[in-house]
């Protein structure tokens, strides 16, 4: 009777016991490779290394048992009967492949110690079922405590060695562990055998059954498990290799296949996913069988070639691709490798982007730049043409009162309303506001372009009833003929807004056809839109004074200034002509300031008891200095603030309400009197009395022209009257011409009065020349001009 372990440095061949140890190490290193290769897969490939993995471990365990247990030089053979060898192999397998499952991919403490506890387990199974299987002379005996202290001892460095694993990264996460696993199989192993005890008995010697010779089988283990070692390490590291190229070409954006002899032999996911096929489909077949090019002809390969194609039998048009082809060397072979870019989503926004640049937003139709390229590309044709300019009536008023957004929704009805009104080669345009061209392409004569004027008319009536809407608005039209009316783009134009002026000043709502009469009063409203430009530099403008008088006593308490325009060539222009010009190109704004400044500089050297009104254009109201102009009007003349009176009428509030409510808030507040001029032809009368607390209102001239003959005139003055009782603001009729108009007011309670009864505008009152017509007729009313 012996102790196995006793006889270790005796009866034991050291080469053979290193030998075992150097191939547990190799295999738990290779084993802790995998188990990382499989960390790392998706879930399909990590079950296969994981059983891989398992076969490794249980293989090498059990190399490493046989080969130390091979080690031994007893008095007695030994011999291994081959069903139970075979068992504890298979017994090592099973218990790893579970452990390895159990542990999963991120497992903590408990789950480490607990696979710990599992592979030992395993290793014990395998190692007494080995032992089982030995053939000799005697009988095998364990000690129980010996074989739990290795128990014990083996799960808790196995288990430590998943911990290691599964903490560590780089080289420690595979050469600790597996140093920690060595150490635990060797630990069983030798504790193991410690507690072994083999006791002669010839009986024993002989048992049924092929059996290993020990001859052969030390080589043969050991090349075996270097065999299968070599092969899970190779096959880890060529899978990971292979598994990464196949992930970097499915990590494209790109469509890649590989062509061989013309066939595809390769793809990625993206060109199947692009092509609505499977992989298994694409491979085999030819690429002009998926792919047309956009130029026409067959797609053929040719190396470093690029061109735009689309997919056959595709549904949308829009798609398109771009094929680029590279010569590769694949499998050996030389390949082309087409790799395939889906240029749809490019197309569309840069066609959307083209679109932008060309259509108006708000009503898809042609921009400004987009109707300059086909106005151009008409008269390039010499072809004849008709060109529309065509301008809403209304809009301005009804985008002021109803928003921003009621105005666009009318631009786009508009769009609509045109679009149905020309044919399909016309170009309709939006090039302003409410400002739209249309080129009428292929006309025969003038009659063409009056069918589509009088079909634009018509359809306007039809869906915009001016009656019955508030929001409808109608169309003003004008026409000029290519190549009649002019031979380039930009006379054409103008000619066509000539066109356009004079139906909007003719009555609105028509279409009005150029002819050189119209040209030759363009040209004269050019001219004085120059000359009105430079009439303050050209000391052409001056100042005129219409007195304002108390009703009931006659008595001058205050003058109001008007402007003159005396043309060098033109003679005296009336106001009511030249100010909407002034208002219209914008040089109401120098002209305003300059009136202004003249008014306050002449009134400073009046009496303290006389002020001095001056009318504000609404054109001024837009600029936001306006209170910064007043101010430094009163600061440069002196003039006191509170004699200063501005007339506003209530066009002012119909543009930027808000901006000329501050404006007037600001230059209230500086002492200045607002007076509303011409009330009661406005929009909205009241709501304006309501937003803004003027200091007096002035009654239009039109009421008190025919207050002596018309009932409900002498009932609107009254009715005035009492809301400027109300509202306890003065007020003031305009244009009184008779006695029996002044006495009528006096009788309604009127208190104020200006007009040609009481005196024209003429220059300075208190100069020189007015001192001296004074002193010669101390008496009598003034005369001179109906107000301006």
């Amino acid at each position: 009777m012996f102790n196995v372990l006793e006889c270790a440095t005796d009866q034991h061949d050291i080469r053979l016991v290193v030998l075992a140890a150097l191939i547990c190490l190799l295999g738990n290193v290779g084993v802790f490779v995998l188990l990382n290769r499989s960390t790392l897969c998706v879930e399909t490939r990590r079950r296969h290394w994981l059983m891989i993995a398992a076969i490794a471990e249980g293989v090498g365990v059990w190399a490493t048992h046989f080969v130390a247990m091979l080690a031994y030089r007893g008095p007695m053979p030994l011999e291994f009967g081959i069903a139970l060898t075979l068992l504890s192999v298979t017994i090592a397998i099973a218990f790893f492949w579970a452990v390895f499952h159990w542990l999963g991919r991120a497992p903590g403490t408990v789950r480490n110690m607990a696979a710990g506890a599992g592979a030992a387990v395993g290793i014990h199974g395998m190692h007494f079922t080995g032992m089982a299987a030995i053939i000799a002379p005697a009988r095998i005996s364990y000690a129980i405590a010996p074989v739990l202290i290795s128990l014990a001892l083996s799960a808790l460095l196995f288990g430590a060695a998943f911990v290691v694993f599964t903490a560590t990264e780089g080289r420690k996460k595979i050469f600790l562990p597996a140093i920690l696993a060595v150490l635990s199989i060797v630990v069983l192993h030798f504790t193991a055998m410690s507690a072994t005890t083999l006791t002669y008995d010839p009986t024993q010697a002989s048992v049924g059954g092929p059996i290993l010779s020990r001859e052969w089988l030390v080589p043969a283990i050991v090349l075996a498990n270097l065999v299968l070692l070599a092969l899970a390490l190779t096959g880890s590291f060529v899978d990971r290799w292979l598994t990464d190229a196949r992930g970097i070409a499915d990590a494209t954006l790109e469509g890649l296949a590989i062509v061989s002899a013309g066939q595809i032999v390769e793809v990625n996911r993206q060109l199947a996913g692009l092509l609505g096929v499977s992989s298994r489909t694409l491979i085999g077949s030819v690429p002009s069988r998926w792919f047309v090019p956009v130029a026409g002809g067959t797609f053929d390969i040719q190396e470093g070639l690029t061109v735009e194609a689309r997919i056959r039998g595709s549904a949308d048009e829009d798609q398109i691709i771009e094929i680029a082809t590279q010569m590769i060397e694949y499998r050996g072979r030389r390949c082309e490798v087409l790799a395939v870019r889906d240029l749809s989503d490019r197309k569309r926004a840069q066609r959307a982007i083209e679109h932008l640049a060309s259509h108006d937003p708000l009503t898809d139709l042609a921009n400004r730049a987009s109707f300059v390229r086909a106005l151009d590309e008409a008269i390039a044709a010499r072809q004849p043409f008709a060109l529309l300019a065509i301008d809403l009536d209304r809009f301005k008023a009804i985008n002021d009162i109803f928003g921003h957004g009621a105005g666009d929704d009318i631009l786009r009805r508009v769009a609509n309303i045109l679009r149905a009104s020309v044919r399909g080669d016309d170009v309709i345009a939006r090039v302003g506001g409410d400002e739209f061209l249309i080129v009428q392409r292929a006309v025969s004569g003038p009659d063409d372009a009056r069918r589509l004027a009088s079909d634009i008319l018509e359809n306007f009536a039809g869906e915009m009833d001016v009656a019955r809407d508030p929001m409808a608005v109608a169309a003003s039209i004008g026409v000029a003929f290519y190549p009649l009316d002019a031979l380039d783009a930009e006379t054409l134009q103008q000619n066509a807004d000539i066109a356009l002026y004079r139906a909007k000043s003719s009555g609105r709502g028509i279409a009005v056809f150029f002819d050189q009469e119209m040209d030759e009063l363009a040209r004269d409203r050019r001219a004085l839109e120059h000359d009105l430009r430079h009439a303050i530099t050209r000391n052409q403008l001056h100042l005129v004074f219409q007195p304002l008088v108390a009703t009931a006593f006659g008595s001058v308490v205050g003058y109001e200034a008007l402007l003159r325009w005396q043309h060098p060539e033109r003679g005296e222009i009336p106001p009511d002509f030249f100010i909407p010009i002034a208002e219209e190109i914008g040089a109401i704004v120098s002209i305003g300031e300059w009136v202004l400044r003249e008014a306050c500089a002449t009134a400073a050297g009046w009496p303290a008891n006389i002020s001095i009104a001056v009318n504000v254009s609404t054109v001024q109201f837009q600029v936001p200095s306006l209170p910064a102009i007043v101010r430094d009007a009163l600061d440069s003349s002196g003039l006191d603030a509170r004699r200063l009176e501005l007339e506003v009428t209530e066009t002012a509030f119909m543009r930027n309400r808000q901006i000329a409510l501050k404006s007037l808030h600001e230059i209230r507040a500086m002492g200045v009197r607002i007076a509303m001029d011409d009330f009661g032809i406005g929009y909205s009368s009241l709501s304006n009395l309501k937003a803004f607390p003027f200091d007096k209102i002035k009654i239009d001239k039109s009421f008190v022209a025919s207050i002596s003959d018309d009932e409900a005139s002498r009932s609107i003055v009254r009715a005035i009257v009492g809301l400027g009782r109300s509202f306890n603001m003065p007020i003031v009729a305009e244009g009184v011409e008779t006695e029996a108009q002044r006495q009528m007011l006096l009788d309604e309670g009127c208190p104020q009065a200006q007009g040609y009864y009481f005196g024209r505008p003429a220059g300075d009152p208190f100069g020189d020349a007015a001192r001296d017509r004074q002193g010669k007729s101390p008496a009598g009313h003034l005369s001179g001009e109906s107000t301006a």
